[in-house]
């Protein structure tokens, strides 16, 4: 194997260690390139839900699933605040850890679209780049799983970027710099596909980047996963959209 071949077989192999799930981590972004506006809604984006309860159906990775928590992830703790709002409103968690969007759109989206949600979050890509998955596949992938869940259902569709996992532990500090590039990449892709479908962008990258080096706990004991109350500062985040969503009155 030539020296030029292993360097990319070892970087490759590091990047696939560090972005197996998801985490949270903070680097300086560098001048080559920052990410852009994720949470603007632009004209066409559907933001109103009826009145009543609603059918929550989730998308998505490990984050989803919960892995690395007591409680649940993002997606149990959007759900508790909902049901606060809509007391009898119901959740379809079709996250599974491991999922890239591939398999998002192989394994879940079929079953997001017969469940007749009213909402609905996604949050994938951290997997595509641990696997390997080129930015054009990421991009064909998003872009059918948005469409399709745009056109075949009634719901208000949420996106998660991806957030800042570049500082984890697990992350050597050499490659790093890379790592959250890599990850701006792909949160600029998210967006584009946000704005083109009219869904929602919430911006989780800036909050992890921010946040994440003064609060170590917000890590898993993996050093990689968020803890419970990493995914409390995922869930706020979050809802700090949705809440305005579903809240009372938003739609007859």
């Amino acid at each position: 194997m030539s020296s030029n071949r292993l360097v990319k077989v070892v970087f490759v192999l590091l990047i696939t260690m560090q972005l197996l799930a998801c985490g949270r981590a903070h680097v300086p972004v560098t001048q080559a390139e920052t990410p852009k506006e994720s949470n603007t809604p632009v004209m066409n984006v559907r933001t109103k839900l009826k009145a009543g309860s609603i059918t929550y159906t989730a998308l998505g990775d490990s984050t989803g699933a919960g892995v690395g928590a007591i409680e649940g992830g993002y997606v149990v703790r959007v759900f508790k605040r909902l049901r606060e709002e809509r007391p009898e409103s119901t959740l379809v968690n079709l996250c599974v850890s491991g999922s890239d969007s591939g398999d998002v759109l192989r394994s879940q989206l079929s079953r997001a679209i017969d469940s007749n949600p009213q909402l609905v979050t996604i949050g994938v890509g951290i997997n595509d780049i641990g696997h390997g998955v080129s930015l054009d596949e990421f991009n064909k992938n998003l872009d059918e799983i948005l469409s399709r869940l745009k056109n075949e259902t009634s719901a208000v569709i949420v996106v998660s970027n991806l957030p800042d996992v570049s500082t984890s532990r697990r992350v050597s500090i050499t490659m790093r710099p890379q790592s959250q590039q890599t990850i701006i990449r792909f949160n600029n892709e998210i967006q584009k596909l946000a704005t083109k479908n009219g869904v929602i962008v919430v911006d989780v990258f800036a909050a992890t980047r921010d946040e994440l080096p003064k609060h170590p706990e917000y890590y898993s004991s993996d050093g990689f996963h968020p803890s419970d109350k990493g995914y409390e500062l995922w869930a706020q985040q979050m809802w700090s959209t949705i809440g305005k969503i579903v809240g009372p009155g938003v739609a007859p």
